[in-house]
């Protein structure tokens, strides 16, 4: 279910996930790992797989806010698992959160602990952006992205947690490249040591552009 409200400047879109109304699949490996109860998207991957389950908008947007409002539970320790939230209209143009255990490398690099994990934002080129932090699991986080442009008509992308930036980059493209809204949970080899040896999963509330 969605709502949507109009101002003279622009109109805001809230979906409440009750059902995939103006959303699909977009699962790539394995069958779609997904449910719905009370409002909210249960997402996950299985063990012991490289599955990649996610859902798409099926409308594409510009310039403004994204978020998600996202439960970040316990992972398996060195999984390869990775909670998404991103934009995306092609491989060179797609904008990240993704959220996991991390490789061993990479924690001891930013002191996590044992109830750290550690979240990604990232542009995957035009250019190249990767901002490394870490984030407490059990909780819930309102994840963002804003696009903004500049004198240039480029856009300006900034990811927020809880409305703190984490970082911000120039991109090289602007509003004529129109992104998809996405959300996931994937097994994917960057975020951890070896293929996940624990169902791992993720809570989407809702997703917001305004």
């Amino acid at each position: 279910m969605s709502k949507t409200t109009t101002s003279r400047a622009t109109t805001s879109r809230i979906w409440n996930f009750d059902d995939l109304n103006e959303w699909e699949d977009a699962t790539q490996v394995g069958i779609p790992n997904y449910w719905f109860k009370d409002g909210i998207l249960h997402i996950f991957t299985n063990a012991n797989t490289w599955d990649r389950t996610k859902i798409k908008s099926i409308a594409t947007y510009t310039t403004g806010t994204y978020s998600w409002r996202v439960y970040v539970p316990t992972m398996g320790v060195g999984d390869c698992a990775s909670i998404g939230a991103f934009l995306y209209s092609d491989d060179t143009h797609e904008l990240d959160f993704e959220i996991g255990y991390g490789k061993e490398t990479v924690r001891q690099g930013l002191n996590a602990v044992s109830d750290d994990l550690i979240v990604y934002a990232t542009s995957q080129a035009n250019p190249s952006h990767s901002f490394q932090s870490k984030i407490k699991r059990g909780q819930w986080y309102t994840l963002s992205i804003t696009l903004a442009l500049n004198s240039q008509k480029k856009y300006i992308a900034t990811w927020k947690i809880d409305n703190s930036i984490l970082t911000s980059t120039t991109l090289t493209y602007g509003s004529s490249t129109k992104f998809k809204i996405f959300c996931s949970v994937e097994n994917l080899s960057f975020i951890g040591d070896h293929i996940p040896y624990t169902q791992n999963y993720a809570l989407f509330d809702w997703v917001e552009f305004k």
